[in-house]
């Protein structure tokens, strides 16, 4: 495949009677929102970051961004991630490509911190992750996270960024911050809309020198493409419909269809064997752009539909309901003739082998908002499940010979979560400026997560050698089959109960306290609180801070991922896994039970307003320990030797998730906005956003086991070190004008991408990858009252990264680096029709 406790603790027994006694003082609200408003009035109330009814984006203690559905809209690339990457300052979406099913569920990352480190809600509940972890080496590596990808545009309302730590309130997950996802509740309109586009692009890649001897076939140091590819349909639509006078549905449907692109490089690796001593004429005619490298093919469907019904008591029922099934396919490295992985008698010109994963996603909740007295109730039962299987197409396994099938079954995996809550929110007059408001509630969640094994053929080893009479690689070549040995099926259960105050002291000061205790079958127990203060000083000014300890729960994917290869190391067959750390060689090597990773955030704000400008500046700090990583390969011959010496024959090491990385994060966010209204020219809207973000390690993990060897392996290399600290953007900046006019709308929008570190295991390879700006631009008429039209370009000026040196693209396949913030797609030209129900 290319591929204990924490230190805040409390008793279990502490824990249940404080869940029974916050279930009996009714529990309620989780911060869910119930009723019809219009668009505005979701930009300009907010539920995350407060459990406070009726509080702006702007009056909050905590800083929170809030992404209308039209902003949604209005782009090209139409998924939420690219969206955010776009509107939000510390967020980012590179588009890893060559990495597996990374290239189907791509992580984001906000304020620099691992995909999993962010809390995703919909509706104020929590998300369920995918179920792929990411064990390649791009941005997330080793982490699990939300594929926000599997809700559509068309049945958002607004999506709401926390950008401060949030456990305490949230539960795990959210020491960057929380990405809430409010869903429409229309009870009439809609609409329908087919959008389609393509990349119009040129770029130049740089060529690795012909090897010497010098054949027939040349090629220059450099070369320019011109390409129209990556295809593009999407159709969406949505209803709102009355449920009797005092509810509604809405029903989203969206189809999308996309065809791959291709960025790779120039090949110029001799392809096949030399006849007689002499290069094979096949030289002359073979297309050395011979791989994918960019983005996936893919085809998606998606249906989800939200719902609620007030009913005659005064309660509302609630609930939704979601599917997406996403076929995708990618590719791994060109095999050439005359590699050895390679059976000439199938591929007698090479082969190019391709992963056709398929995704599942589904999700379903069901509950009621209700009063009780003084409080404000909200009970809920949601489920989410998300599978991910493996078709390996194109592709052989060598070990069969010419008898080798070239589609494989490699098995796959899934996760699913169950969680129950029950909160409650109300007011009591203490004799403050303001009535404090109470929020309470628990929360019981069970997960599982399990791995299928492939067909045999996709892992098994036939025996067939190479000519030289040595053995060859075992499995489906680019993607070996998970093998019997590697199959699980593990759960876990997590009870929380939480207490959240707030409260103005006086008139200028807002004062925001909470607590929140967790218990985990797994690891043990956690306990978080924060608290954040907000000073007005006037109407136009006023200061705001927070301080919290946060924490993530090791995933079930990172505690119990298994995948097994074999490599022959002096004709000898030797297992290389990914061990569980539940497995006697990882626990030989050092693996431990994972145990939380603990942080402290910090805050300091400012919020000024100015007429209608309004600017926010948010300072942060965040310290994380023991975050959890994937080790690097451990396959040198002390290990093998050791674990030898231990009894474990034919298992040639491998890697394990371990505690260990400790890092310090520090930044600025500012947000400006301002809008502007005139007679003659309409109404224009202003954003300038920038981030600035940084973040050192300052320590790695070891285990005594491995210091005691020789020659002690690394478990967390430079390599890695460098992609947390310098492999996504140090600075950021955006500014986006939005104009309408009667019918009439624009919207211009530039984003620059600081400077960023594609690292390399050499160091004398490491590349730094510019700064560059890219302009989106899309052009509106609305044709009738009914019918809306669009055209538009996202990255119009056709910018990409800078291109890997040659010795940095050994196989001329990748032609630039999985490190860039904006992945590397170039131009993208679209239009779009909406008609309006």
């Amino acid at each position: 495949m290319d591929n204990n406790n924490g230190s805040h603790t409390f008793s279990r027994a502490s824990l249940s009677v404080l869940s029974v006694l916050l279930a009996s003082t009714a529990p309620a609200q989780e911060a869910n929102q119930q009723g019809s408003q219009n668009a505005a009035d979701m930009e300009r109330i907010i539920v995350t970051g407060t459990r406070v009814a009726n509080r702006s984006a702007l009056d909050t203690a905590v800083p929170v961004d809030v992404v209308s559905g039209e902003q949604l809209e209005n782009l090209g690339v139409t998924e939420v991630s690219q969206a955010l990457s776009v509107t939000v300052p510390s967020f980012n979406f590179p588009r890893p490509g060559l990495a597996d099913g990374t290239d189907t569920v791509r992580p984001a990352t906000l304020r620099g911190l691992a995909p999993d480190q962010t809390l995703v809600l919909v509706n104020g509940k929590r998300r369920h992750q995918a179920a792929l972890v990411n064990i390649n080496n791009s941005i997330g590596r080793g982490s699990t996270a939300v594929d926000l990808n599997t809700i559509p545009n068309a049945i958002i309302q607004s999506v709401e960024v926390l950008r401060d730590g949030a456990s305490a309130q949230y539960g795990s997950d959210a020491i960057a911050g929380v990405i809430n996802l409010r869903l429409k509740t229309d009870a009439d309109g809609g609409d329908a809309g087919v959008t389609y586009g393509w990349r119009e692009t040129s770029y130049d890649v740089l060529v690795r020198p012909i090897p010497a001897p010098n054949p027939t076939w040349s090629a220059p140091s450099r070369l320019s493409r011109d390409l129209s590819d990556g295809e593009t349909l999407t159709v969406s639509a949505w209803k709102g419909l009355p449920i009797g006078s005092t509810g509604s549905v809405v029903i989203a449907a969206e189809y999308k269809d996309q065809e791959h692109t291709e960025r790779g490089g120039y090949d110029t690796r001799q392809q096949y064997p030399l006849v007689n001593g002499q290069y094979d004429p096949r030289e002359l005619t073979f297309d050395r752009f011979n791989s994918w490298y960019g983005e996936p093919e893919m085809e998606q469907k998606t249906l989800f539909v939200n719902a609620e019904y007030e009913v005659a008591s005064g309660a509302t029922v609630y609930g939704w309901a979601s599917y997406q099934d996403r076929d995708a396919l990618s590719a791994g490295f060109y095999r050439i003739a005359s590699d050895v992985r390679n059976t000439i008698e199938i591929y007698p010109d090479g082969f190019l082998p391709l992963i056709a994963p398929e995704v599942i996603d589904l999700s379903a909740a069901f509950g009621a908002t209700w009063r009780l007295g003084e409080w404000n109730m909200d009970s809920s039962l949601s489920y989410g499940r998300n599978e991910m299987d493996y078709r390996i197409r194109n592709t052989l396994n060598r070990s069969l010979g010419p008898a080798s099938k070239t589609t494989f079954d490699s098995g796959g995996f899934d996760y699913d979560q169950l969680t129950l809550n029950v909160s409650g929110v109300r007011t009591v007059d203490v004799g403050l400026a303001s009535p404090l408001n109470i929020a309470i509630g628990v929360e019981a969640r069970r997960e599982t997560f399990g791995i299928d094994a492939g067909e045999p053929d996709s892992y098994r080893n036939g025996g067939v050698r190479l000519p030289d009479g040595s053995p060859t690689q075992s499995g489906a070549q680019v993607f070996p089959g998970f093998r019997p040995e590697n199959e699980v099926d593990e759960d876990r259960t997590a009870v929380g109960a939480y207490i959240d105050l707030e409260a103005n002291l006086t008139q200028q000061l807002l004062a925001s306290v909470a607590l929140r205790g967790e218990s985990y079958s797994d690891f043990g127990e956690n306990l978080a609180g924060k608290l954040s203060l907000r000073y007005d000083f006037t109407e136009q000014f006023a200061l705001r801070a927070s301080v919290q300890n946060g924490f993530k729960a090791p995933s079930l994917q990172q505690q119990y991922f298994s995948t097994t290869s074999t490599n022959f190391i002096g004709g000898i067959p030797f297992d290389i896994a990914t061990f569980p750390v539940n497995d006697p060689a990882a626990i030989a090597l050092g693996a431990q039970p994972l145990d939380a990773e603990e942080s402290l955030n910090y805050s300091l704000g400012a919020v000024a307003r100015i007429g209608d400008l309004t600017l926010t500046i948010d300072a942060y700090r965040i310290d994380i320990d023991d975050r959890i990583v994937l080790s690097e390969n451990l396959t040198s011959g002390d290990v093998i030797n050791y674990l030898t010496s231990l009894g474990f024959i034919g298992i040639g090491g491998g890697r394990f998730f371990i505690n260990g990385v400790d890092t310090e994060t520090e930044g600025v966010d500012v947000v400006l906005t301002y809008p502007l209204t005139t007679d003659a020219l309409g109404r224009f809207d202003f954003t300038l956003t920038a981030n600035y973000n940084s973040t050192d390690v300052t320590r790695v993990p070891t285990t005594p086991q491995l210091s005691a060897l020789p020659t002690p392996p690394v478990l967390f290399n430079r390599f890695n070190v460098l992609s947390y600290e310098e492999g996504t953007p140090e600075d950021k900046y955006a500014a986006a004008i939005n104009w309408t006019l009667g019918g009439w709308g624009a919207t211009l929008r530039a984003t620059r991408y600081g400077e960023v570190l594609s690292p390399d295991p050499n160091p004398a390879l490491d590349v730094v990858l510019s700064p560059t700006t890219l302009v989106d631009v899309e052009a509106r008429l609305s044709v009738t009252d009914h019918i809306k039209v669009a055209i538009g370009a996202d990255n119009v000026t056709d910018e990409y990264p800078d291109p890997l040196p040659p010795a940095n693209n050994l196989t001329g396949t990748q032609s630039f680096s999985n490190y860039s913030a904006f992945g590397r797609s170039g131009r993208f030209v679209y239009g779009r029709l909406t008609y309006s129900f």
